[in-house]
């Protein structure tokens, strides 16, 4: 083909080819621009003679450049020359000229053209000729209606992300991708693959077995690595090009085409979105909508992956909010209580509903310290408030220090009882000593006996003092030694009980022990002491005298032992109080039985560390029953 360029300017760059030593002068440049056109161009002289027919001219006319160039184009109809002439005209004589108009074909046929003509001049200006490119008019239609379907599926690319985005679980807006990716490419199926280190995991698809789904693929050798190795966001591979027997694609027939976007989320790849292509293709609009949902699927990737974080975060908080063993409660700023634990509901004994919207049912401190005080139901409650300077809010935390209050007061109780017990027999011992080492001359033999004799009584009382408050000591950590054997409970009950009538003469005692008793299971010394603390209780609980009782039968696989008195009596409330430590069961002034109020905590704890039971219940008529069950021996349960 012969074909003349004529140059507006001189092009100081030359290009070589690799692997020769060609060099590409503008010439060749030049026609190397005009044959690779897209459009038809069409070069006259100013006779109108054909200068230059590129390829798309062949097409779009049906005639050579062979036939053409030399000669006058036969392409312009004849009540349109007048026009043709016109635009020439006005070309040469400045501007360009576009228009829509005809043209024949070589078969004679008529085609809608648009035109674009410009002027060939040389160097100095000279006129050389005109210029025209010609392009089907079926085309500018094409174009206009392509930007009208682009300009819908971006408006419905507007409306899918939105979509995406209301969703807040993470495979839901999975899901929602793979979908829109086939509804906006037109793609055959689509999916989104999961980075995962050096692997790839299919983590949603549409238009795919289902059987697809959690597939994985070695990231190195797989097309997404190809992409992320370009540096690219989106990338097009067809034919042989393709990996089409990649792992996860392999199930999709006809696959001709695979068009790959990188989601990214915080700004490192998270994943990509697969469109495959079977019976459509891929154009340029598909491309872009492709890259453009990409970047939108990283966003709402990386939305559902906070929600799920904050879900998580939120979940976790709740479950360390329920859980807590302390009472917490947060109040708005208007100190209205928004939440209430559980444990809260536990320790005050008013649930959520009745609190939530109010204030706390107690007083509050000044945020940052601590308040204790005590609720109408007798607990022990130490408060803690916390202010969230952000939202003016007030965490609350409270917690049960009722038994540690209990201990404190005990502890003083106990020093308190101690100091009294200990003090009165130490001080009639150290009067009757100081008496006699002062007045050992002048007192009469009697006066000296009677002295040491009480002496001797308030040491004895010391010591059984010292004895109750060592058993109590061992009792409460745990070091009892008990030793389990088969016992008389009988004899035990003759020998504890011999020397009672004559005791007081304000008591009347009576005993019934039923002759073949069983042997009971049990600590035959611990047992003496438990028997001896409840018939003294018996004596000191009924002072102004009265029926003091023993007896003891067989029920079932124990025997029972009760011991009556008519004194005081227990409370109903107080019935199981006065087995803990320094617990007095009288309905008065403490002090008026004396005592450090450990007898019945040692005997409970003797009687639980051999298998017994005991407990203390009001008598018929008055008074009090303290009740002692001991398993029979060689019976099931016996302990051994």
């Amino acid at each position: 083909m012969r074909t003349k360029v004529p140059r507006s300017g001189r092009l100081t760059r030359h290009y070589g080819c690799v692997g020769d030593n060609r060099v590409a002068s503008d010439d060749d440049i030049g026609r190397a621009v005009v044959a690779g056109a897209p459009n038809a161009i069409i070069a006259l002289d100013r006779d109108q003679t054909v200068l230059t027919w590129n390829p798309a001219a062949e097409r779009l006319f049906g005639w050579s450049a062979a036939e053409m160039l030399g000669r006058r184009a036969p392409v312009v109809p004849e009540e349109l020359m007048a026009e043709h002439n016109a635009v020439l005209e006005r070309v040469r004589t400045g501007g360009q000229v576009s228009l829509r108009t005809k043209r024949f074909r070589q078969d004679g046929s008529l085609i809608d053209v648009r035109v674009d003509t410009g002027t060939l001049r040389s160097e100095a200006g000279v006129l050389l000729g005109y210029v025209s490119v010609y392009h089907p008019a079926q085309d500018d239609e094409t174009a206009h209606d392509r930007a009208l379907h682009r300009a819908q599926l971006v408006r419905r690319l507007t409306d899918v992300v939105a979509d995406i985005n209301a969703e807040r679980e993470l495979p839901a807006v999975l899901d929602r991708i793979a979908a829109s990716l086939t509804e906006l490419t037109g793609a055959d199926a689509g999916g989104f693959v999961l980075i995962e280190g050096d692997r790839l995991r299919l983590v949603a698809s549409h238009r795919l077995p289902d059987s697809l789904r959690d597939s994985t693929a070695d990231l190195r050798t797989s097309l997404v690595g190809k992409l992320l190795r370009t540096g690219r966001t989106v990338m097009l591979e067809t034919g042989e090009q393709a990996r089409l027997d990649e792992l996860i694609w392999s199930q999709l027939p006809g696959l001709h085409t695979i068009a790959l976007g990188v989601a990214a989320v915080a700004g490192r790849p998270y994943g990509a979105l697969y469109a495959l292509f079977a019976k459509h293709k891929a154009g340029h609009v598909e491309l872009e909508l492709l890259e453009l949902l990409a970047g939108h699927a990283g966003i709402a990737v990386g939305n559902a992956m906070a929600y799920q974080e904050a879900v998580r975060q939120r979940a976790h908080e709740r479950a360390v909010f329920d859980a807590s063993a302390d009472g917490i409660a947060v109040l708005d700023s208007l100190g209205r209580v928004i939440q209430w634990n559980p444990a809260a509901a536990d320790l005050t004994g008013f649930h959520a509903a009745e609190v939530i919207g109010g204030p706390p049912p107690f007083q509050l401190p000044e945020p940052g310290d601590k308040l204790t005080l005590q609720l109408p139901s007798g607990v022990w409650l130490d408060v803690l408030c916390a202010e969230i300077v952000e939202t003016g809010e007030i965490v609350i935390d409270f917690r049960d220090i009722t038994r540690a209050k209990e201990l404190e007061e005990a502890k003083d109780l106990f020093l308190a009882t101690t100091s009294h017990e200990l003090r009165t027999p130490i001080t009639v011992v150290r009067g009757f000593a100081g008496t006699l080492d002062s007045r050992w001359d002048s007192m009469t033999d009697i006066e000296r006996r009677a002295a040491v004799h009480t002496i001797a009584e308030r040491a004895s009382s010391l010591g059984q003092l010292m004895d109750h408050l060592l058993l109590g000591s061992r009792a409460g950590a745990g070091e009892l030694v008990i030793r389990i054997e088969g016992f008389d409970l009988a004899e035990l009950l003759q020998a504890a009980t011999l020397g009672l009538p004559v005791l007081s003469e304000l008591h009347r005692v009576e005993v019934d022990i039923p002759e073949g008793l069983p042997l009971v299971s049990g600590d035959a010394f611990a047992t003496d002491i438990m028997l001896g603390q409840l018939l003294e209780n018996a004596f000191k609980y009924s002072p102004d005298g009265g029926l003091i009782r023993v007896e003891a039968w067989v029920a079932g696989d124990r025997v029972v032992v009760v011991v009556d008195d008519e004194g005081v009596g227990i409370p109903l409330a107080s019935r199981e109080n006065v087995f803990g430590r320094f617990v007095q069961g009288d309905s008065g002034d403490r002090r008026r039985f004396g005592g450090v109020g450990l007898g019945l905590y040692i005997v409970r704890s003797l009687a639980h560390a051999q298998g017994a039971e005991v407990s203390a219940h009001p008598r018929p008529g008055g008074g009090t029953r303290m009740r002692l069950a001991l398993r029979i021996a060689d019976t099931p349960g016996a302990l051994t």
